[in-house]
């Protein structure tokens, strides 16, 4: 059969806002089926968010790729095995294998409906040295580039050591590690990129832009526009890396996810009764509640128990003075939840788990009861999760952290502090995102060092979903569906000395397939 004409592919790539590579145009161009073609280009680029297709983009996203290709008809994947083969991607999905997650089987894509862990953090029992802290910051910077040099607001990019004499209209990237106000209130930065090192200006004059540059946090890589030398750059225009704005997806099934956080089970002022009352709706009995029966997830961001010695004079707030039986408590209360809904639970800061993120599973001496529900998947802190794939539909990329950076921006980033950003936590979650990081400072939180920076969000989520703040918020960024979930604790004395206004025992409820987001409220 004739090859199909590959001005077709090309006009069909420009109307979208992409360049494709000649060499995966022509690979294109020796399919038969142009349909098929389009649904590829259009699902990976909702899969990468990259507007460049090149090989090279197929080989660094062999698995998204592989996907994509996995949800075609059986008859156009026969078809397309060709194509498939000369891009590297010859391995079919449905025999792929995650690794595994401790104490329970990997899931297998082609299993409908069924949770899948999209990304893990490799455990570390060596002692941490200088030079893993090294690596991890020379990697995330290497990362956080690629998606900036990207960006066509970032002209004539050069590397710090290529300056010379007096520039015009360069741009550079670098990670900010000083900031500091002068007496005429211009800010300047020092900037470090892999060759060197040099100072930023930015005027206050230029309100825009000084406006962006409050906004800039220690350790954040960012990409700068202006005019200088290699001592100091003036600067005309910044850019964040940022996620890219994408297409909503819904699902081509009426299913429903549930999310919850900060349950502090185990405390006295944990809301038993309210909470019960959430099991019997999830089991159907509540009346006039036909999409109670249509829940199909109920994820958990961490907190599910309130440990034991999380903070001062603890013991006087516990019910349940010993981990192990708060687990075990905890664990026959989610076990009268109908097993057809899936539970996903990371832990938090209660959970007598590490504090260092990435945080690692619940420690299977203390939580064995979770790790024998067959409907409970552990995953870490942060992790993505998949939620509601088909097998003509990719699911949803769920982002579920704790949200343990959250106070140290909500402290420190003059908007978020004006805005007492704790009680609006989706502000601070906006503020990430445009940062593609979960804790770009170091200090934000208490971070072990990995090759691959754990904290980093390589690929936009669908659904960005957080706790600890006890705040409820729903919201949109970008597209990417943001949810803060609210306590089932009341307010406790130590809440108190800190301000804390939670909210409490309110779900967000999704429909998947209309996006519909409704809260319930079970106070």
């Amino acid at each position: 059969m004739a090859e199909m004409d590959p001005k077709q592919i090309l006009k069909f790539c420009i109307e979208r806002g992409l360049l494709v590579d000649k060499d995966v145009l022509n690979l294109f161009s020796e399919s038969n089926n142009l349909e098929s073609v389009k649904l590829i280009i259009e699902r990976i680029k909702n899969q990468t968010h990259e507007k460049i297709i090149t090989k090279e983009l197929f080989n660094k996203n062999i698995e998204k790729v592989t996907q994509v290709f996995s949800t075609l008809p059986e008859e156009e994947q026969k078809n397309l095995e060709s194509l498939k083969i000369k891009l590297g991607l010859s391995i079919e999905i449905s025999k792929e294998v995650i690794s595994p997650i401790k104490g329970r089987e990997s899931l297998v894509f082609a299993d409908e409906g069924k949770i899948k862990i999209v990304s893990t953090s490799p455990s570390r029992n060596q002692k941490i040295g200088v030079e893993d802290f090294v690596k991890h910051f020379r990697n995330r910077f290497s990362e956080l580039k690629n998606i900036l040099q990207e960006r066509p607001e970032l002209r004539n990019l050069i590397s710090i050591n290529k300056i010379s004499g007096n520039r015009q209209g360069i741009s550079i990237i670098g990670m900010v590690m000083d900031k500091r106000v002068t007496k005429n209130k211009n800010i300047i930065l020092d900037v470090e990129d892999l060759t060197g090192r040099m100072k930023v200006l930015i005027n206050y004059n230029k309100k825009e832009i000084y406006d962006k540059a409050e906004e800039i946090c220690m350790d954040a890589v960012i990409g700068f526009t202006g005019s200088g030398n290699n001592e100091i750059l003036f600067v005309n225009d910044m850019v964040f890396p940022d996620v890219a704005l994408a297409g909503r997806k819904n699902a081509n099934v009426e299913e429903y996810a549930v999310f919850l956080g900060d349950l502090h089970f185990g405390s006295k002022k944990f809301f038993t009764e309210n909470f019960e009352k959430f099991i019997e709706y999830l089991n159907g009995n509540v009346p006039n509640t036909p999409e109670a029966l249509k829940i199909k997830y109920l994820l958990i961001v961490g907190d599910l128990v309130t440990g034991v010695g999380v903070y001062p004079n603890q013991e006087k707030d516990l019910a349940i003075n010993d981990l192990e039986e708060q687990n075990i408590r905890m664990a026959e209360l989610l076990k009268k939840i109908r097993k057809d809904i899936q539970i996903v639970v990371c832990p938090g800061n209660h959970e007598g788990v590490r504090l260092m993120e990435p945080q690692p599973l619940f420690d299977e001496k203390y939580a064995w009861p979770l790790y024998e529900m067959e409907n409970l998947t552990l995953t870490e802190n942060p992790s993505m999760v998949n939620i509601g794939a088909r097998r003509d539909f990719p699911g949803f990329n769920v982002l579920m952290y704790h949200g343990m950076s959250y106070p140290f921006y909500a402290s420190s980033i003059p908007r978020l502090l004006k805005g007492r950003a704790m009680n609006a936590p989706d502000e601070i979650m906006k503020y990430l995102l445009k940062n593609r990081h979960l804790a770009p400072t170091h200090n934000s939180v208490q971070s072990f060092p990995h090759e691959k920076d754990a904290h980093l969000i390589r690929a936009a989520p669908d659904i960005f979903f957080s706790g600890h703040t006890h705040k409820s918020a729903v919201s949109y960024y970008n597209n990417i569906l943001l949810i803060s979930c609210s306590s089932w604790e009341g307010k406790t004395p130590y809440q108190e000395k800190f301000g804390n206004e939670p909210d409490h025992c309110k779900v967000p409820l999704l429909n998947l397939k209309t996006r519909a987001i409704k809260i319930l409220d079970f106070e």
